[in-house]
This record gives structure tokens, sequence and C-alpha cells, in this order.
């Protein structure tokens, strides 16, 4: 069953991809805080994913290329979800919704959104790479920018 696209225009193509309401908010849950079954991302996602598309969103971005799937060593019915690298150079869209989100709505505090936005470039970049280590193989990042949103966001607890 193929699907008719639209135009071939970049933009389009994009959301023909990602533009549904849960695709994003899949990978921000798998990217940002290492929930990687479907359990994980099912009770622990902020914005109450139903089951059903949950499956369908994690079928869709598997088929896409965003995510693979690959067996959970412990328990073979269960499966461990990565990024793939075209997932992980999403990091530059999410971090300039998550700014335009902070400018533009009225969002909770969002830590995370404003480091990424204060960061800039160099810190997707460095955000990239620990991803590609955590989810592709790479070799390990010097810096951890995962490890720095945790350690602000407990300073910021803490406070």
């Amino acid at each position: 069953m193929s699907q008719t696209r639209r135009s071939g225009c970049p933009i389009n193509l994009t959301l023909e991809q990602i533009g549904d309401r849960w695709s994003l908010i899949v990978i921000r849950d798998v990217m940002f805080e290492n929930r990687r079954s479907y359990g994980a991302l099912l009770e622990q996602n902020k914005e109450g994913i139903a089951s059903n598309i949950l499956a369908s969103r994690l079928k869709h971005l598997t088929a896409s290329g965003l995510l693979t799937r690959s067996s959970d060593p412990n328990h073979q019915q269960k499966g461990i979800y990565s990024l793939t690298e075209a997932a992980i150079q999403l990091v530059p869209l999410l971090a300039c919704m998550a700014a335009w989100g902070l400018r533009h709505t009225h969002p909770e505090a969002s830590l995370r959104s404003e480091l990424l936005e204060k960061g800039g470039p160099s810190l997707w970049s460095a955000l990239m790479d620990e991803l590609r280590y955590l989810h592709l193989g790479a070799p390990r990042p010097a810096r951890s920018v995962l490890g720095e949103f945790r350690t602000d966001h407990e300073t910021a607890i803490a406070n």
C-alpha cells in the first residue's frame, strides 16, 4: 500500500513523514528521556498517548527509517527502539520548535528547551554526537549533553 504524495516540496514531504500529532513526541521521548521500550513510552508519556496510537506511530517511524527496533536481550517479545541518523538530525528542528514554543505559547517551565536555545548549534552538534553513541554505536563523545541536562534539572529542583 503506497501513499500518494501531495507534492514534492521538501516541507510537505517532511510533514507527511513526521507532521502528525504524535511522531515528534515519540521521537522527543526516545531522544531526550531515553524511553526506548513500548512500555516506557506508553507509561511515562506526559501527553497521555493511547496504546493503539503509540503502536501505530512506532510502526510508522520504524517503516519511515527514523527508528529501528531490536529484540530486548532480557525478553525476546519486547523491543528496544533506537534513533537512526535521520532522527538524530532532527535535533536542530526540535531545538528550534522548543525555542518557538517558549516565545509564542505559554509553556510550563522547560529548562531543557531554554538550554537548547542558549546552547545553539554547538550544543546541538554535541547532543547529536552523544545520541549517535547511545543509539548507533559511535565512539563515546567527551561531552555528555544529556548528563548536563540532568544535572541542571536536579540543580533547579534543589533550589
